[in-house]
C-alpha cells in the first residue's frame, strides 16, 4: 500500500531554526525613530526610476558606440542595485541602514556573475574587454618586471627602512586594523598574520614580489604593520564591547548639536557581540570550520596578487583597489554570518552573503588558474603541500597557546608577563 502523502509536520525546533537564520541573514531594525526612512516607498521608487530612464533615453547623445555601452552597463548596475534594495535580505547588520547592506549584497552578486561570465571567455577576449575598460592597460607592465625584490638584504639603513613606509604600508596597517575589527580575536588574527608571511614564502617561486628581506617581513610587516593594526583594531573592539548601548530617538533630542551627534552615531554599531572563536571544548567540526576560514582568507589574499600579476595591472589601478574595497565591504557580513554558523548549534546553514563570498573566492582562483596556465605550470607541488600542512600546524599551535593565555590570564597579568586579553 502506498504511503499517504500529507503536509509535513513541523518539528519542535523549526521556529528556533528560522529565527536564528533570520537573525544572521535578515536582521530587523528595532526601535525605529524616523519611520519615513524605513518604509518601502516602492511606488515612489518605481516612478522615479522609470521617469529617470525615460529622460536619459530621449535626451542623451547616442552617437558614440563605446559611450553607449559604458552608460548602458552603468544604468544596468544602478537598476540592479535598486532591485537589490527592494528584494534582497538585509544581512546581519542594520547600521547605517539595511538598504546599504542590500546594495552591498547586490554588488557581490553582480561581481559573482561577472566572474562566471569571465571564465567562459578566451584570453584574447579578456584582453579586449580590459582594453575597452581602460585603453592604457595596453601599456601596463607587471611590477615584477620593473622592480627588484629582496636585494642587498644585509644593507640596513634608516633611509632604506623609512623608504618602506609608503602609502601601501599605511594601507597594510589600516587593513589589519579593519581585519581585527571583523575577526575580534588576537589568536586568529596573529595566526592569519604569521601564516600569510609563510604563504608568501611558499608562493615566492610563482610571484617574485613575495620575495622580501627578513627584516622587512618580520619587523616591518609582522610586528609593526600587522601587529600595530591588530592592536588598534582590538583596542577599538574592547572599547565597543564595554560600551553601554542605549539609543535615543533623534526626535527626543532637542538641541542641534545633539541631533548632529546622533546622526553621526548612526554610522556606529547598534550593538556589539562578544566573539570567541576558540573554545577548549570545541568539536572537530568547529576546528575544521576555523581551518576552512583561514584557508578561504588566505585564498582571497592570494587572489589579489595573482589577479594583478596574470591580468597585468598595477596595484594602484582602479581594477585593483576597487576590488579590494568591494571584498573588504563584503567581508564584514560574511564573517558575522560564518561565525554564527560555526558557533550556534541552532544555525544549520550559512547566510546568503557568506555563500556568495565563498563562491567569489573560488571563482577568482579558477579564473587565475585558467588564464595563468603558464604561470601555474611552474608550481612546485611540495611547496603547496607544505603550505597546507603549515596552516594546520599553526592553527593548532595558536589555538593551544591562546587557550593557555585565556585560562591563565589573571596570573600572567599579575606577574607582568602579558597584558593582552583573550
Amino acid at each position: 500500500m502506498a504511503a499517504t502523502i500529507g503536509p509535513r509536520i513541523p518539528r519542535k525546533d523549526d521556529a528556533n531554526y528560522n529565527l536564528h537564520f533570520r537573525m544572521i541573514n535578515e536582521q530587523q531594525v528595532e526601535d525605529i525613530s524616523i519611520d519615513f526612512f524605513y518604509k518601502p516607498h516602492t511606488i515612489t521608487l518605481l516612478t522615479v526610476t522609470v521617469l529617470s530612464l525615460m529622460y536619459f533615453a530621449f535626451t542623451r547623445d547616442d552617437e558614440h558606440t563605446d559611450n553607449n555601452l559604458r552608460v548602458g552597463l552603468l544604468v544596468v548596475v544602478s537598476f540592479f542595485l535598486v532591485i537589490s534594495i527592494l528584494a534582497f535580505p538585509n544581512g546581519p547588520f542594520v547600521r547605517p541602514h539595511p538598504a546599504i547592506w542590500r546594495m552591498v549584497f547586490g554588488l557581490s552578486v553582480l561581481y559573482f556573475l561577472f566572474l562566471v561570465f569571465l571564465i567562459f571567455l578566451n584570453w584574447d577576449q579578456v584582453k579586449t574587454l580590459m582594453y575597452w575598460l581602460d585603453p592604457n592597460l595596453r601599456y601596463a607592465k607587471r611590477e615584477a618586471d620593473i622592480m627588484e625584490y629582496a636585494v642587498n638584504c644585509t644593507v640596513i639603513t634608516w633611509e632604506r627602512i623609512l623608504s618602506h613606509f609608503d602609502i601601501f604600508a599605511f594601507g597594510h596597517f589600516g587593513g589589519w586594523a579593519m581585519k581585527a575589527l571583523l575577526i575580534r580575536s588576537y589568536g586568529l588574527c596573529w595566526t592569519i598574520s604569521i601564516t600569510w608571511e609563510l604563504t608568501e614564502l611558499f608562493f615566492m617561486h610563482l610571484l617574485p614580489n613575495f620575495a622580501e628581506c627578513w627584516w622587512d617581513q618580520v619587523i616591518l610587516d609582522i610586528l609593526l604593520c600587522n601587529g600595530g593594526g591588530i592592536w588598534l583594531g582590538m583596542t577599538v573592539c574592547r572599547f565597543l564591547e564595554m560600551r553601554t548601548y542605549r539609543w535615543a530617538s533623534i526626535k527626543e533630542i532637542h538641541t542641534t548639536t545633539g541631533k548632529i551627534k546622533r546622526a553621526v552615531l548612526q554610522f556606529t554599531p547598534a550593538s556589539w557581540t562578544f566573539v570567541r572563536w576558540f573554545d577548549p571544548k570545541s568539536s572537530f567540526q568547529r576546528l575544521a570550520g576555523i581551518y576552512l576560514f583561514m584557508i578561504l582568507w588566505q585564498l582571497t589574499e592570494l587572489n589579489t596578487f595573482f589577479l594583478k600579476h596574470i591580468f597585468v595591472f598595477q596595484a594602484s589601478h582602479p581594477l585593483s583597489w576597487c576590488r579590494i574595497l568591494l571584498i573588504g565591504v563584503i567581508t564584514a557580513p560574511t564573517v558575522r554570518q560564518y561565525y554564527a554558523y560555526l558557533t550556534d548549534t541552532q544555525c544549520k546553514r550559512v547566510g546568503t552573503q557568506c555563500w556568495v563570498f565563498g563562491a567569489i573566492a573560488f571563482l577568482e582562483a579558477l579564473a587565475c588558474v585558467k588564464f595563468g596556465h603558464d604561470l601555474f605550470s611552474k608550481t612546485q607541488i611540495r611547496y603547496v603541500l607544505l603550505w597546507l600542512l603549515c596552516l594546520v600546524r599553526k592553527d593548532k599551535l595558536k589555538m593551544h597557546c591562546f587557550d593557555f593565555l585565556a585560562a591563565h590570564s589573571v596570573v600572567l597579568v599579575r606577574y607582568g608577563l602579558t597584558s593582552c586579553t583573550y
